[in-house]
């Protein structure tokens, strides 16, 4: 059965566009209240980011879950790892997160996780949806549910994020700027920082309820690169809005992305036999991470874009390390979630354990340039079955060899083909993508 509403990462859109608007949320919450507690569940959380549309959003989803006899505890600001770590440490039966992450202020949505800490299941969210159709029949006033705010939330998480490195292990001597984007962390990932000894320098964290992710964040990352070269820093953290990504800059000012963080964490846990598996990358994955992970001994299995996709294959392969460029970091021995904090810290215990700089670690993987080329489409064929594009993908191939790769997919949001080349020679890759995107077009553009 396909899903209306649910996408790969929860329910997201424009606010007060449906169905993110207060009624759509009121029936969303009666409805996760229903189909858990035919299980006999009682008990969720709910927290969210800084964006204004939060406040509404969590007291339409507290009055559905309560009409349909659900407790529910209010965590107020949280990134969606402390939201997934609280629901398991609190014996919560599920979480939600009102978030849109790296979005503008102007979009929200919402995510879940089990009780477990994990995404929903697929028959699950059908469920879910199916019930968000009925009408509601409140339950009788002696079983509705009770809201109370959980007031040590963010102590709870910030000894968690301390307690993924080793005991005693200290960052005193760096520098550090952390970059909040506005968002979710800005009370939190300072403190993690300061109280492992670093000299913090914070930015992006006065939140408004407008200015999330707002020229901040690990989706713009100028704001920390000058910040880091302006203050002479060690390194900079960047987070996005919900805290869940993480992309670093070097002492020079010099960007670190998801690929080349991953690439940091797999030789460290590999080098002190901590790696269980292959590291999980996606069709995205830079080629150059893959041709250096071989070089220490390290398979990379690509999965399909989105962290659905990396942590199922994750739990497929028994792998405990997988994620994305963007820097959704998945360190399933440490949580169960993509964690922006634990990740910047799992990079900063491994230069203390080597003495090394972020730049020095960074250093044994080369990215090779990459160019994508978006084509309009009128509408999906199979590309794998149309001959004219299949063949000119092959005479690229054939011409890149090992130096390089392809990948044809649609964008999951518009009617766009992406055109992806990657290879060791920017000028041969410019002109690679082009040819490609010129096939595309003439064999399947819109009018």
């Amino acid at each position: 059965m396909s899903r209306q509403f649910f996408g790969t990462d929860g329910i997201r859109g424009e606010v007060g566009k449906h169905p993110i608007n207060p009624e759509f949320m009121l029936k969303l919450g009666y409805a996760v209240g229903k189909v858990l507690g035919q299980s006999n569940l009682g008990k969720v959380l709910i927290g969210k980011d800084t964006r204004i549309s939060g406040y509404m959003f969590e007291s339409a989803l507290e009055a559905g879950l309560s009409a349909a006899g659900m407790d529910v505890l209010l965590l107020g600001p949280m990134p969606t790892p402390g939201i997934a770590y609280l629901t398991r440490t609190l014996r919560a039966d599920a979480g939600i997160v009102i978030s849109a992450s790296h979005n503008a202020y102007q979009d929200n949505g919402v995510k879940f996780f089990t009780h477990e800490g994990s995404k929903l299941a697929d028959d699950i969210e059908i469920a879910i949806e199916a019930e968000i159709s009925n009408g509601m029949e409140i339950v009788a006033s002696n079983s509705l549910g009770k809201a109370v705010r959980v007031e040590d939330a963010a102590g709870r998480y910030i000894e968690f994020c301390k307690s993924s490195i080793p005991t005693g292990m200290q960052f005193k001597g760096m520098k550090i700027v952390v970059d909040c984007a506005n968002g979710a962390t800005y009370h939190i990932a300072p403190k993690v920082f300061h109280e492992l000894g670093a000299e913090v320098i914070s930015i992006g964290n006065t939140p408004d309820g407008l200015n999330i992710n707002k020229e901040c964040g690990s989706t713009y990352i100028k704001t920390l690169q000058a910040s880091v070269t302006e203050n002479k820093a060690d390194l900079g953290i960047a987070l996005d809005g919900d805290g869940d990504r993480v992309i670093m800059v070097d002492h020079e000012g010099q960007v670190v992305d998801g690929d080349e963080i991953l690439y940091i964490i797999a030789c460290s846990r590999y080098e002190k036999k901590q790696l269980s598996g292959s590291v999980i990358g996606t069709l995205m994955s830079n080629l150059g991470l893959e041709h250096a992970l071989q070089r220490k001994h390290i398979q990379l299995v690509r999965a399909q874009v989105g962290d659905r996709y990396v942590m199922a294959q994750m739990r497929s392969l028994k792998s405990n390390l997988g994620g994305e460029g963007s820097g959704h970091i998945i360190c399933l021995d440490k949580t169960t979630t993509g964690d922006g904090i634990v990740s910047a810290l799992q990079v900063l215990a491994t230069m203390v354990e080597k003495a090394c700089s972020l730049s020095e670690l960074k250093s044994g993987m080369s990215k090779y340039p990459q160019t994508l080329v978006n084509v309009k489409v009128a509408s999906r064929v199979d590309l794998d079955a149309n001959s004219t594009i299949q063949n000119a993908v092959k005479e690229v191939e054939s011409e890149l060899s090992d130096r390089g790769r392809v990948l044809l997919r649609y964008s999951g949001t518009e009617p766009l083909v992406r055109v992806m080349v990657e290879g060791r020679d920017d000028s041969e890759v410019n002109k690679y993508a082009n040819q490609l995107a010129s096939v595309v077009k003439q064999t399947l553009a819109a009018n």
